[in-house]
């Protein structure tokens, strides 16, 4: 019998990903969509349409029956668009809200899903300097801390076993920051960040698909997990990096009030703050990251 998986949140390169791999391994995944559904006839892919802002989600129960866990991806994307007030509460309604109703959905189910593992983030923590994070650190100060703990809070009864994955910045040559940072340095237009004394926690988007699938076959783990490599890097790091990876200077220096200027609130909290956050739980666990050093992945993706 094929194994079902239930995936929100699957449209973006994390979801699209962790499709691509599922179904290579003989997963049938079952996408939940805000569209009307698409067929999938070469793949194993199910879409499965709903609604979450509309009462009981509005969404047919039994494509979801029987999925032996569930991934909850879902949530606006903060660095699409600038932080206004209506910008930020679809911010957090796209992750609580949406965690709720899937809540609501699971409650229906006759067999629902017994594992959930949901996407958190390392914004978590908030600006910490160079502390070292670990998951028993208390939640930071700010919108992106509120938004994080409201966020694991409205998951962390989905499920029996509920695994809340906090994602550092994660790194692919196929989307993301990354390629449109390549092309900037690639310019010779790269630069630090402020004063570049900011820590940067990242992985890979390949160890990001791996951890969530280990998050499933751990029946004994639950909670927050950092999910980020155990070797973070500050930004004058990551840019001289970068820099040497492509042959090219890195002099310039983008002052903290320039980027204030052009994008606001979120040029605080996404990309002067520091973030040092170590994988501590994964690591007792017995995951092993196939990339932990930032030169040696990066080198692999150019």
């Amino acid at each position: 019998m094929t194994r079902k998986l239930l995936l929100c949140g699957g449209t973006g390169l994390l979801g699209k990903t962790l499709t691509q791999h599922l179904v290579r391994e003989g997963v049938q995944v079952v996408l939940l969509v805000r569209r009307q559904p698409h067929p999938h006839p070469e793949s194993d892919i199910v879409e499965v349409e709903w609604h979450p802002e509309r009462p009981g989600g509005s969404v047919e129960l039994l494509p979801l029956e029987g999925c032996y866990a569930a991934v909850h991806l879902a949530g606006a994307n903060l660095a699409s668009h600038r932080w206004t007030p209506s910008y930020k509460r679809l911010i957090v309604s796209s992750r609580v809200e949406t965690s709720r109703a899937l809540g609501r959905i699971f409650a229906a189910l006759t067999a629902p899903p017994p594992v959930v593992v949901a996407a958190s983030a390392i914004g978590y923590y908030g600006d910490r300097g160079a502390e070292v994070l670990t998951e028993a650190s208390h939640a930071g100060t700010g919108f992106l801390p509120e938004v994080c703990r409201a966020w694991e809070a409205a998951t962390s009864t989905l499920a029996p076993r509920v695994v809340q994955l906090r994602f550092g910045v994660v790194l692919t040559a196929r989307g993301g920051a990354l390629p449109q940072l390549l092309r900037v340095f690639r310019l010779g237009l790269g630069g630090q960040l402020s004063n570049g004394r900011q820590w940067m926690s990242w992985l890979s988007l390949e160890d990001a698909v791996a951890a969530m699938e280990f998050a499933i076959a751990q029946p004994h783990l639950s909670g927050a997990f950092n999910t980020t490599s155990p070797h973070p890097v500050t930004n004058a790091e990551f840019t001289y990096t970068l820099g040497h990876i492509l042959h090219r200077p890195t002099l310039l220096r983008i002052p903290s009030l320039v980027l204030r200027a052009a994008l606001g609130e979120m040029a605080q909290d996404a990309l002067l703050a520091s973030t040092r956050a170590i994988p501590e739980r994964l690591h007792t666990a017995g995951f092993q990251f196939s990339d932990e050093r930032l030169e040696q992945t990066i080198s692999e993706m150019v």
